[in-house]
């Protein structure tokens, strides 16, 4: 069972933090972490049913609450059966916390693997990325920013180098 949770408190009422939630998913949001990270892609507005992801995550909104969360669940093709989640929790009139939540099971081995191994160290650096982003979309920048581990910088170079062979080999063909 996975049970992967990230927190940031953020000095600004819940409605705040959740307009900017709202448009997570619209281009050119300040809060997705693009272009160090693939853009999050819905086949339209977010709402329930809404189909899409980032990069090879495929997933469906499946209870969206505007301005309070949004959650997406895994599609049959995913390694993993469960949902993530954002949330938008009230923590007094002009502060919040926002929480994002991935609780899921591996399909089988490949899923655990690429869990522990690649996917639980990339998906940790994205989000921190974002919840910095939000931190600066609301004018609280944090006061350490996440950054990067030596391991989450090697699988980002390994990836790169394996997509680009990936694209001189199709050339090729």
């Amino acid at each position: 069972m996975i049970c992967n949770v990230h927190l940031r408190a953020l000095p600004v009422p819940a409605e705040v933090a959740g307009a900017l939630l709202d448009g997570v998913a619209e281009p050119g949001n300040p809060v997705w972490p693009t272009p160090d990270w693939p853009a999050l892609v819905l086949d339209r507005p977010l709402a329930d049913g809404a189909e899409g992801g980032h990069g090879r995550n495929r997933y469906t909104c499946t209870n969206y609450q505007p301005g309070r969360r949004v959650e997406f669940t895994f599609g049959p093709e995913s390694p993993f059966a469960g949902t993530h989640a954002f949330d938008v929790l009230k923590s007094g009139s002009n502060a919040c916390v926002l929480r994002h939540a991935v609780i899921a099971t591996p399909r089988d081995l490949r899923g655990r693997l690429q869990w522990s191994l690649i996917i639980r160290w990339s998906h940790d650096a994205m989000i921190e990325d974002l919840l910095d982003r939000m931190a600066v979309a609301v004018d609280h920048p944090p006061v350490r920013p996440a950054r990067w581990s030596p391991y989450v910088r090697l699988l980002r170079r390994a990836l790169g180098r394996w997509k680009q062979n990936q694209v001189e080999s199709a050339e090729a063909r």
